[in-house]
């Protein structure tokens, strides 16, 4: 089972000094990316990254389905080149979507605290 999750941070993203010392957590824009070869298991992780994101009153833009990148593969079935010329062809669709979410890193940490079905990747970018 493959299961990737990378952070990503473009900044300085500290958490700001209130008045009385405490810390307070900012909000962040956070941009998921997710990468799979089946469809059906990368919807099922964007709606449950979504709903679980609504329950907490959050601000979300997505999914936004990306155009799938087909990978081919020409190739010859003999492998000295004797006899007729027959090939294969081999096909590796992968289907990417992105969720964006206004939130403090504590939250997506409980957000993204869920099963990601096999093959998905994760990717949390924070800008």
């Amino acid at each position: 089972s493959v299961c990737r999750l990378n952070v990503h941070s473009q900044g300085n993203y500290s958490s700001w000094p209130t008045k009385k010392g405490e810390v307070e957590a900012t909000n962040h824009r956070i941009r998921v990316t997710l990468n799979s070869q089946n469809t059906e298991n990368i919807e099922k992780v964007c709606a449950d990254l979504i709903s679980r994101a609504k329950a907490k009153k959050l601000k979300v833009k997505g999914p936004v389905r990306l155009p799938t990148k087909t990978l081919r593969i020409h190739t010859r079935k003999t492998p000295n080149g004797e006899g007729s010329k027959t090939w294969d062809f081999y096909e590796m669709r992968i289907h990417k979507r992105l969720i964006d979410l206004h939130t403090s890193s504590e939250v997506l940490r409980q957000i993204l605290n869920i099963n990601i079905e096999t093959g998905v990747q994760v990717d949390v970018t924070i800008h």
